[in-house]
């Protein structure tokens, strides 16, 4: 998949056969929010045949069958992405554990892991039983040992621009008084602290202007974070997962090439119209929603099963 002639997709389909048409390694970022092994209905986001027919497939056979179900998926992933690409895989405790061991462990290699970033945020849950759950999994693993990392950097707390209170040409800076009476400075990182593998960001609720009315929608200063981390200008990110569409609406503001699919007709066209809503703003890119075609003397001189 050439750059140069690259159009930006929104694909309606099977994300496993969606992703078995894509070229090998021509993918710099994917970032995956799939179902959780919660068994909740509420992933059934807006009730379409396809959506209940995979949720009930799922969990037929347990975590075993939620595992296979993912595995060949992420199989397909690992195809696709770049040499220097990285793979972001967001879940929760109902199974983070089977997906680094049996899934992200085996097919990208121990070595290949990153980070465990958790996500915290408040909201929701009144356990009297045991802590508050209010964390999801975000597991970052890499193609090889060389791939993008632009660094990520927090604000320094005001007890440490306390201590750094002196300010020349350079900088801010602090004094060390060392033993024997020698005197040294220690400059403050212009760009800040970097950042460790928690992250607070709220969750987005109906009072947020970003809130399209998703039950599982993912705030976009996550998305923003994880792109700009490890991605470029022009680099392509994929969401095979799409839901309503935030990781291509943040990437389509990033000036990143994207692709994204979902099995559901609903979250095809929450996304669609999510896009539009920006294509008058200055760089806002063209794209081609692409819906699957059908040989219907084929489909019709099959039985009911076989269809």
């Amino acid at each position: 998949m050439a750059q140069n002639n690259f159009t930006n997709k929104l694909i309606l389909g099977d994300n496993l056969i969606e992703l078995q048409k894509l070229p090998e390694k021509s993918v710099d970022l994917i970032y995956l929010d799939p179902p959780f092994f919660s068994n909740r209905t509420y992933e059934v986001i807006w009730g379409d045949d396809g959506e209940v027919r995979s949720f009930e497939d799922r969990f037929a056979g347990g975590i075993d069958h939620y595992i296979s179900w993912l595995k060949i998926r992420v199989r397909q992933m690992h195809r696709i992405l770049k040499d220097t690409g990285s793979i972001f895989l967001h879940c929760d405790w109902h199974a983070n554990a089977e997906i680094k061991i049996d899934i992200l462990n085996k097919i990208f290699g121990r070595n290949n892991f990153r980070n465990e970033i958790v996500w915290c945020y408040t909201g929701g849950t009144d356990s009297k039983n045991r802590w508050q759950r209010k964390h999801d999994t975000i597991f970052f693993y890499t193609k090889s040992k060389n791939y993008t990392y632009n660094g990520d950097f927090e604000e320094f707390s005001d007890n440490t621009l306390k201590r750094f209170n002196k300010e020349d040409e350079k900088g801010r800076y602090k004094i060390n008084k060392l033993f024997g009476g020698r005197i040294t400075k220690t400059y403050m990182k212009k760009e800040g602290k970097r950042a460790p593998d928690y992250w607070y960001i709220p969750i987005v609720n109906r009072t947020f202007a970003e809130g399209i009315g998703y039950p599982t929608q993912k705030p976009e200063a996550l998305l923003q974070r994880i792109i700009e981390c490890c991605t470029n200008e022009g680099d392509v990110v994929l969401d095979p997962f799409l839901g309503g569409g935030t990781t291509i609406d943040v990437a389509n503001r990033l000036n990143r090439k994207w692709i994204g699919i979902d099995q559901s007709v609903m979250a095809i066209k929450v996304s669609d119209l999510r896009l539009k809503k920006r294509q008058n703003e200055l760089f806002a890119q063209p794209y081609e929603v692409v819906l699957p075609t059908y040989d219907f003397s084929k489909l019709q001189s099959q039985d009911g099963k076989e269809f």
